[in-house]
């Protein structure tokens, strides 16, 4: 891991290859390790840079609540510290959210962006008293115990006893996630703006990829937006972790949109 300060905050982050530049953002309770399967086959092409997000991993996690316009500002910040002026963003879950915050507010730097199992609709009222819960598990029980408890339902429900190791290792990135970073990420999802609008107005190229069994966003709370500039993608017998689920097939379609945006920009 290399790490750079940026506004005061040490951001951790891991990197491979050369070429143009690809960003890897994770999701909630994960870390750059969760692009383990995926970043060495996309850097064989390209640069590829899988920061961890604010509160997780080795980044440092500041007490207090956290926003997603801060985890860009982070990404931006550690970008411009790293010389980058232009690459493609994609983020999972969370940093889907994310990349939809640095896409809003600085599009200027995107090549193109995508979001991996996220989606651009904020929190329901059910979902805020979920989050509310998560913070007082998180505190009252600890973080390994809520990590328990969420990793399970990431993966396609066929899939939780079948791909054991690759539960136990998405359960073990987890529990390395500080609670406060846990609690203050949560914060940060619970109070996000709906971005739907980011996906229709943008006229840069955008990739959605949906796994076919994600119970966390189903199809319909990602393919909110049509045009010749979207790219869309469903992963078969996936559900909300592809990276560890259908690693090659979440690759190949990762490539294949660089490569339409490479062609297009020629």
């Amino acid at each position: 891991m290399d790490n750079k300060v940026v506004n005061g905050t040490t951001i951790a982050y891991q990197e491979q290859g050369e070429g143009e530049t690809v960003v890897l953002l994770h999701g909630f309770c994960g870390s750059s390790a969760y692009w383990e399967k995926v970043q060495p086959l996309l850097a064989e092409q390209y640069r590829v840079i899988c920061p961890d997000l604010r509160g997780h991993g080795s980044t440092d996690a500041p007490m207090g609540a956290y926003t997603i316009e801060q985890m860009a500002d982070d990404i931006v910040g550690l970008m411009e510290e790293l010389g980058i002026e232009k690459y493609t963003l994609l983020g999972h879950s969370m940093g889907g959210y994310v990349a939809l915050s640095l896409a809003q507010r600085y599009a200027f730097r995107l090549n193109g962006f995508g979001l991996i199992h996220s989606t651009g609709y904020p929190d329901s009222e059910e979902a805020k008293e979920k989050r509310l819960k998560a913070v007082s598990t998180i505190g009252s029980e600890g973080i390994t115990s809520f990590i328990e408890g969420l990793v399970p339902g990431l993966f396609a429900p066929e899939n939780v006893d079948t791909l054991t190791e690759e539960v136990n290792r998405v359960k073990e990135i987890g529990y390395k996630t500080p609670p406060q970073g846990a609690s203050g990420a949560a914060l940060s999802m619970r109070e996000r703006i709906d971005r739907r609008d980011v996906m229709s107005s943008t006229t840069l190229p955008l990739l959605l990829v949906a796994g076919e069994s994600d119970q966390i966003i189903p199809l319909e709370r990602l393919f909110t937006t049509e045009g010749d500039n979207v790219m869309k993608a469903v992963i078969k017998g996936a559900g909300h972790m592809s990276m560890y689920e259908a690693p090659d097939q979440l690759v190949a379609v990762i490539l294949d949109f660089l490569r339409k945006m490479d062609k297009a920009e020629h």
